[in-house]
């Protein structure tokens, strides 16, 4: 019998090292971890194109109950490479349900990853070629966790020496809230090498982007802390430059996460009204819901990451289940919120205004541009949306929320200038003339216009209404740019009165706030200094677990205006959001006084300018 050769002592060293990498890096070449999203080279703008989902599951008439196939989505593919790509339209996105059953469990392949449906998909690699044929980017759909099936067969994870119960959080667990798969354990050293060999997986057959579902509520308070897989996803795709986007409903509080870890996230829940609405696609309360969820995250999306508002299904007429001014009223409020633009329609049954809604190419480029609106007032049904463009003009819409005709009115001063305006309207691509002091229209119920105001003269009076500016902040307490100066609320230089006084706040810059503005209580800014008397971009940070309180400003004992803050609406006094305004200061020291005779402002931590 031949004796068994033993391998140099240095050599099983190495070979026991170089395992021990492979499981904590997986095992593809050239794996480099990117910690931001917004340095992984994609996201520069909100995405267009197309995604499954409102089609998928035979909830619409003339769908049956099938999912989708690989001839459905070559076909719109097809249908949007006419129609829609040379407006800027690009993806083509696979949502849910794209993978094999085995009873009511994915099945898996051997390595415990998910696999194609076999009839409907028989080579998903194919789809994706013929997606990238026609110029367009291939989208896939994940859930966190790894299969159930996978944990029951104790599956190997590719080119490790691990097996997925090695890797699994014990005792078993959900792994995310539709509890379809079992909860990874990331401080295993096999885990991310099971993610990387999913990333890589999708890779090869092509995908550029990847919706990861089940990340709502996203906090480990609800249970559901889907964090560590948001980050293991992100670690896994950024080698290939492929698009991370988190749904639903994911939780504003670790907006911080999803910004470091994802291009885009869900907001609210679906836009689909399923059973409440059998053979339409939604409803304007579902579209409307929006415009209270849209304002406490403005000032989060921007260049690397947007905020997802989910699909524009406006495209295919009565299906719709919306009226054709709720139709261009959901684009507007779309397109002025820098929201990804991708539709859910049938794309090979568009109706002619549908098109055009879809095909707008100055609406488009207020989406692409970027900026972020967000509402003067959300007291009334009547609404105006606006944001400064960096030329100096404004964009700014008109909405009737309300159930008949009524005037909407935008004034100039709520813009941040007086006098007189040019005003260009963006869907009929007219313009309408100058106006001085302000601008009305008629609104239909549920209408909508969407315009450009250039000021003729576009330097803020001294008692305009601040308007925020489309600068986006990166998290929730963002460092102050270089140049601008910082001014904490609880600073012993500013006076506070009435029953105002410093508290406690964890998450705010110095650990402390003001408290109790309003009903008496005021907190004065003292030694707010420039150099030269000018317009100022003043940012403040608040504390808002309210639905949205308001604050009435004064700058150096001038006449009040006042600022409506968004709330988080979840008692939640520990998060700092900001909002951005422009002020009119003198040379020398300024004071910016904070009140509200009648109601409680919210907390504040600081201020720069």
């Amino acid at each position: 019998m031949d004796r068994q050769r033993k391998l140099p002592r240095f050599l099983v060293v190495f070979f026991v090292v170089l395992s021990l990498v492979i499981s904590l890096v997986g095992v593809f070449p050239g794996y480099t971890p990117v910690t931001h999203a917004a340095n992984n080279g994609l996201a520069a703008t909100p995405f267009m194109g197309w995604s499954s989902w409102s089609l998928t599951g035979g909830h619409v008439t003339g769908y049956g109950t099938s999912w989708m196939n690989a001839a459905d989505m070559e076909a719109q593919s097809d249908a949007m490479h006419q129609k829609l790509q040379s407006h800027g339209y690009s993806y083509i996105n696979l949502d849910a349900f794209w993978y094999q059953r085995s009873g009511s469990d994915f099945a898996v392949d051997s390595f415990g990853r998910f696999i194609p449906d076999s009839q409907r998909f028989p080579d998903i690699a194919a789809v994706a070629t013929h997606v990238h044929n026609n110029g367009q980017k291939f989208g896939l759909y994940f859930v966190p966790g790894i299969p159930h099936l996978a944990v029951s067969q104790n599956t190997p994870i590719q080119g490790t020496s691990c097996h997925a119960n090695d890797i699994v959080v014990q005792p078993l667990t959900d792994g995310n809230h539709f509890k379809n798969t079992y909860k990874i354990d990331y401080s295993k050293p096999c885990a991310q090498a099971y993610i990387n060999s999913l990333a890589s997986q999708i890779h090869t057959w092509g995908a550029d982007f990847l919706k990861l579902d089940g990340v709502a509520p996203g906090s480990a308070v609800a249970g559901f802390d889907t964090r560590a897989d948001v980050q293991a996803w992100s670690q896994a795709l950024n080698p290939f430059q492929i698009w991370l986007e988190l749904s639903s409903s994911v939780d504003i509080h670790n907006i911080s996460t999803w910004q470091q870890f994802s291009n885009g996230w869900r907001i609210t829940g679906d836009i689909e009204c399923y059973s409440s609405c059998p053979g339409s696609l939604t409803n304007w309360g579902k579209v409307s819901g929006r415009f209270s969820a849209a304002p406490p995250w403005a000032s989060f999306a921007g260049p690397g990451g947007w905020n997802d508002f989910d699909s524009v299904d406006v495209g295919n007429g009565t299906m719709d289940g919306i009226s054709n001014d709720e139709r261009q009223s959901y684009v507007t409020l779309w397109a002025i919120s820098a929201a990804p633009l991708y539709t859910g329609d049938d794309i090979t049954k568009l109706d002619s205004f549908g098109l055009s809604l879809l095909t707008n190419d100055e609406v488009i480029g207020v989406d692409q541009a970027g900026k972020v609106a967000t509402p003067v007032s959300q007291a009334t049904s009547q609404q105006v949306w606006r944001v400064k463009n960096a030329d100096g003009s404004f964009t700014v819409a008109l909405f009737n929320l309300g159930t008949s005709t009524a005037t909407v009115t935008a004034n100039w001063s709520d813009l941040g200038f007086s006098g007189s305006a040019t005003v260009h309207d963006t869907w009929s691509h007219s313009d309408l003339g100058s106006f001085t002091g302000s601008f009305s229209a008629s609104l239909p119920t549920h209408g909508s216009r969407l315009l450009k105001v250039t000021p003729g003269n576009i330097t803020p009076t001294p008692t305009s209404t601040p308007i925020p500016t489309s600068t986006p902040t990166l998290t929730p307490t963002p460092t102050p740019n270089p140049g601008t100066t910082s001014y904490e609320a609880e600073s012993s230089a500013n006076t506070l009165a009435g029953g105002a006084k410093v508290g406690s706040c964890s998450a705010c810059s110095g650990g402390q706030k003001v408290r109790f503005v309003g009903k008496g209580g005021t907190l004065q800014f003292n030694n707010v200094s420039k150099s030269a008397a000018g317009s100022y971009t003043l940012t403040i940070y608040y504390v808002d677990g309210d639905a949205g309180r308001a604050a009435n400003m004064s700058i150096n004992g001038g006449t009040a205006t006042s600022i409506t803050f968004h709330g988080t609406n979840d008692g939640n006094w520990n998060f700092v959001q900001s909002l951005t305004v422009t002020v009119n200061l003198n040379a020398g020291n300024n004071t910016i006084l904070f009140s509200n005779p009648s109601a409680f402002a919210p907390d504040f931590d600081r201020i720069t300018v």
